[in-house]
């Protein structure tokens, strides 16, 4: 059973690691400090794009389903920024927190989903934000809040850190 179980595991390994194709990279600037001995990390233009197009609606109010400028939800806003880049992902946090791929929180990059279990006692994802700047361990996303609409959290505040599900990568 052993024997399978480990060259199950070296298929999946042998075939997630595709050649990669080459695309052109820019860096963000970010508000956060870095380390003296950190390498920049360097991200993809449409990540970059996704990005500035959730941006754009910093300030919005929560609005249940939203979509719009007039009001959005959490995944209404990761929805309607990839959309905005001609690009087709599941609309709801159940639907988006099983799309693309696990990743570990300590290996998130810009353009990867974070999901929350917000519900006291609970541990069923309900929330999801687009991470917008990573650095070590600080990671800040953007999300839609119920009580202050569209922002910027870190990941190292208490509430999202005991709150933190899952990390997942869809670019």
């Amino acid at each position: 059973m052993r024997k399978i179980a480990l060259i199950l595991l070296t298929i999946f390994i042998l075939s997630s690691c595709g050649a990669s194709k080459n695309k052109r990279v820019v860096t963000r600037k970010t508000q956060t400090t870095k380390k003296v001995n950190q390498p920049k990390v360097a991200i993809s233009e449409i990540a970059e794009s996704i990005i500035n197009n959730a941006e754009k609606y910093k300030g919005t109010r929560y609005k249940y389903g939203g979509t719009t400028k007039k009001g959005m939800d959490c995944s209404g806003l990761i929805y309607t920024a990839f959309l905005e880049e001609q690009l087709r992902i599941p609309r709801t946090t159940s639907g988006l927190s099983s799309y693309g791929d696990w990743i570990d929180l300590k290996k998130v990059r810009e353009g990867d989903l974070v999901f929350f279990a917000t519900k006291k006692n609970s541990r069923k994802v309900n929330h999801v934000g687009l991470v917008t700047a990573t650095n070590g361990d600080n990671v800040e996303f953007i999300h839609a809040s119920t009580s202050k609409g569209v922002m910027t959290s870190n990941i190292k505040e208490k509430y999202w850190y005991f709150a933190f599900v899952q990390a997942r990568r869809v670019l």
